[in-house]
């Protein structure tokens, strides 16, 4: 009877650790960072300027400069958009990389601008959006985080 109750202490230990190790375990880097329950609201979201994709050049610099400044976006997601900013090792999910194409083709503007307005959950990204940058600067941001996919979707 002991031996029993311990072969179950240790399967039920062996259970906690796999759960652990899996909630803790980086997403894969395609997953989406919006919650399910809040995808139509950020699908909602329309940038002012049109299509980030297809923004005017002078939107983009701007963009870029709220990027590696004022947003601070680049502490984590790095000035190459890989993800590998000084900061990145400080979160449990690792940053973002925006370089990645499949990403970039995957998520419509709305999606990535939830994300500065309302942070990711369970990923360190926080909210920016009143608290560093205005609306209109987050779509900037938006619009230069498409840079960085530089291939041909």
């Amino acid at each position: 009877m002991h031996c029993r109750n311990l072969v179950g202490f240790f399967t039920l230990s062996a259970m906690l650790a796999l759960v652990t190790i899996a909630a803790g375990a980086p997403r894969e880097p395609t997953e989406h960072r919006v919650p399910p329950s809040a995808m139509k609201e950020a699908l909602s979201y329309k940038a002012p300027f049109g299509e980030a994709r297809t923004a005017e050049p002078e939107i983009v610099a701007a963009g870029k400069k709220l990027y590696e400044g004022k947003g601070g976006c680049v502490l984590c997601h790095g000035i190459s958009g890989k993800g590998d900013g000084p900061a990145a090792h400080m979160h449990q999910q690792p940053p973002r990389d925006f370089t990645n194409c499949a990403v970039q083709n995957e998520r419509e503007d709305g999606e990535l601008f939830w994300v500065i307005k309302y942070g990711s959950p369970n990923t360190g990204m926080q909210p920016l959006i009143p608290s560093l940058l205005s609306e209109e600067e987050g779509w900037k941001v938006v619009a230069y985080v498409r840079t960085f996919c530089t291939a041909h979707s």
